[in-house]
């Protein structure tokens, strides 16, 4: 393997990832289409969101685009084969990397039990600019709940008021990091998937203006990650960073 290459990230005995993002539509800039190829694999993947996006539309009601944009990420699942979808209502745009929101997400570690957690990038700058408040909140919470959840002396009502038992996941992947260190082959159906998963969010896309292409942006991405595939036929890829939690 040449040093500008990247391996394969090993999902052979994965059973269930859990994906935890601040807001709809989040998943569908490329980790979707590694959640279609999980599906497909027959791998249970469920999405947990920790707000509703409701604040994403300035010219909208927030109660009213909370409804849009959960019926909009109902259709975003349904692309990609994912039926375990949870939107809490914590406050879009004041999302903070508190207790709360790590209790929150580790409770849902306990319950789904995965091998694999992805999340997103923390960092103050990523590849596309600064990044949001939200996102780096949900990122730092979900490391601290993927450890949260493996330890029986934090949030102990969990398991004594909730039953729910320890759970350590394997693995914590973050996708599109500035760093990565892993490649997720979406060649062809994947692709396809994931990017019929982001045009799922008609309204909220048009609502940004400009002449965003889901289906360019999304090739362009994942044909860039390709190019560092170990082997050969990998036209699309998602890259990662793959952190081992135990």
């Amino acid at each position: 393997m040449s040093p500008t290459e990247l391996p394969f990230f090993d999902d052979s005995d994965v059973r269930r990832v859990l994906c935890v993002v601040a807001h709809p539509d989040d998943m569908e800039y490329g980790a979707s289409a590694a959640a279609a190829r999980w599906t497909s694999l027959g791998i249970e993947v469920s999405y947990l969101l920790l707000t509703a996006g409701e604040a994403g539309m300035r010219s909208r009601d927030p109660e009213e685009v909370a409804a849009l944009r959960a019926e909009e990420q109902r259709a975003a699942c349904a692309a990609v084969g994912v039926e375990d979808l949870t939107i809490l209502d914590l406050p879009d745009g004041m999302l903070t990397h508190s207790l709360e929101t790590r209790r929150h997400i580790a409770r849902h570690i306990r319950r789904v039990r995965p091998e694999v957690v992805v999340t997103q990038p923390w960092a103050l700058e990523v590849e596309w600019g600064l990044n949001h408040a939200d996102h780096r909140a949900a990122g730092l919470s979900t490391v601290d709940a993927v450890r949260d959840a493996d330890n029986p002396w934090v949030f102990r009502e969990l398991l004594e008021q909730e039953g729910l038992e320890p759970w350590g996941a394997r693995w914590l992947l973050v996708p599109n990091p500035a760093v990565p260190d892993h490649l997720i082959d979406v060649t062809g159906t994947s692709l396809e998937r994931g990017i019929a998963s982001l045009q799922a969010h008609r309204e909220y896309l048009q609502a940004l203006g400009g002449d965003f292409d889901a289906r360019a942006t999304l090739q362009e991405m994942t044909a860039q990650a390709a190019r560092r595939a170990p082997a050969p036929g990998v036209s699309h890829a998602l890259a990662v960073a793959a952190y081992r939690m135990q």
